[in-house]
């Protein structure tokens, strides 16, 4: 065991990572990025990316108290600045072919406690900073995905009532059960999966539907859908041609709606967990696509802050379908983490669009991906609007509205 979690099933996750998760190829260098806690699942992820043929691994790590610690002492002028070098660099190692892996585990509300103004200025100096690495991943140019691990902080925070190894132990199994590791062959259970997410794209896809109605307590939503938008869901080709999944646990089945063409009001039916801060009980209206109207009862001051953080942060950048059915759904807890928690529920995202999700995937300019309805932000941010009680309804070419989801299940 370590710290409580079940060996084989971290290694299962490791290896399933490598395989299914980034499918990392042989001679491709891959860049980690982690929480220095999580170095047990790191060195395992490294062994069977080098027993796969990897070039070289990087792994670069963070560390909680080292974060909190700039919060706390730096100079105010700190939070106006960002890591633009590394940022450039992880662009070009991506230009290069270098394959991408996050790994999630930090306190959900690490920052809770700090000066909401510096962790905003931080967060956007960071977002701008970001931008090369940004575009390459939402553009999908190399193989990427994020998997879990269980950090102490985390863990406390989604099991409060138990001592630390034990919620170290709940939560490392509830990643493990997500992400369909607890299983004799994860990586046939994936296969499989991705061909059931398939079987739901392609219908999604051969219906070609102008626009998603959503009904339920407090929604009353249209979201119309870019021109050539493209369904996507589980495992998917980048422009590099490697078939990934990038991310693990994934429910969803996603595309790109039309900034310009998103009308009705809807509320947040899960929590979010942003930079520090839980944002409940959302409520928005939207008017030709854009927010015109945003509280919560929870988290505002923060919420609107994103709202103003540039010209596409009050519109949609992606639209995602989940039966409240989902494994992730059925296990009845609130992760305070977006990879989890939207993997439960259906959601939308204000900010970035993919330019993956268009039928002309490859090499679309700003202007094309514009042109044809997708949104540019230097935000990205997925919040939950699904549940047993949403209905879903698609608007064909010819006007005719068909059945998606009937209170939170698929129809079809």
């Amino acid at each position: 065991m370590e710290n409580g979690l079940n060996i084989q099933n971290l290694d299962k996750l490791a290896h399933l990572s490598i395989k299914r998760g980034v499918a990392l190829q042989k001679g491709q260098n891959l860049l980690i990025t982690a929480p220095i806690e999580s170095l047990p699942l790191v060195r395992k992820i490294c062994e069977h990316a080098y027993k796969e043929g990897a070039g070289i691994v990087t792994p670069l790590f963070t560390d909680s108290d080292i974060t909190l610690s700039r919060f706390k002492y730096a100079p105010n002028e700190s939070f106006d600045v960002a890591a633009n070098w590394l940022y450039n660099g992880m662009g070009e190692a991506f230009d290069n072919n270098t394959a991408r892996m996050a790994i999630a585990g930090d306190d959900p509300m690490l920052l809770a406690e700090m000066d909401p103004e510096k962790v905003s200025r931080a967060n956007k100096a960071n977002a701008i900073a970001y931008k090369p690495a940004r575009e390459r991943i939402t553009e999908f140019k190399i193989n990427w995905n994020i998997i879990s691990w269980p950090g102490k902080a985390w863990a406390k925070r989604v099991f409060p009532d138990v001592s630390e190894q034990d919620a170290i132990k709940k939560l490392g199994d509830a990643i493990f059960h997500a992400s369909r590791v607890s299983s004799d062959d994860p990586v046939a259970e994936w296969d499989n999966h991705n061909k059931n997410l398939r079987e739901k794209t392609d219908w999604l896809n051969a219906m070609n539907f102008d626009s998603l109605h959503y009904d339920g307590p407090g929604t009353s939503l249209e979201i119309g859908l870019a021109d050539d938008h493209d369904w996507m869901g589980g495992a998917s080709e980048s422009q590099n041609g490697i078939i990934c999944n990038p991310n693990i646990p994934s429910e969803e089945v996603f595309t790109t709606p039309h900034a310009l063409k998103v009308n009705g009001k809807v509320c947040s039916t899960k929590p979010l967990s942003y930079q520090g801060t839980l944002i409940e009980d959302i409520q928005v209206e939207f008017k030709d696509g854009k927010i015109i109207d945003a509280r919560s009862s929870k988290g505002e001051n923060v919420l609107l802050k994103v709202l103003d953080s540039d010209e596409g942060s009050r519109r949609l950048g992606e639209v995602a379908l989940v039966p409240h059915s989902s494994p992730i759904s059925q296990l009845g807890i609130t992760f305070y983490n977006t990879l989890f928690d939207e993997n439960a529920a259906s959601h939308i995202a204000l900010g970035q669009c993919y330019s993956k999700c268009f039928k002309s995937k490859k090499n679309l300019t700003t202007d094309e991906i514009k042109s044809r309805g997708g949104n540019s932000s230097m935000i990205h941010i997925d919040w939950m609007i699904g549940s047993g009680k949403i209905n879903v309804n698609g608007k064909d070419q010819n006007g005719n509205l068909v059945p998606i989801f009937k209170q939170g299940e698929w129809c079809n």
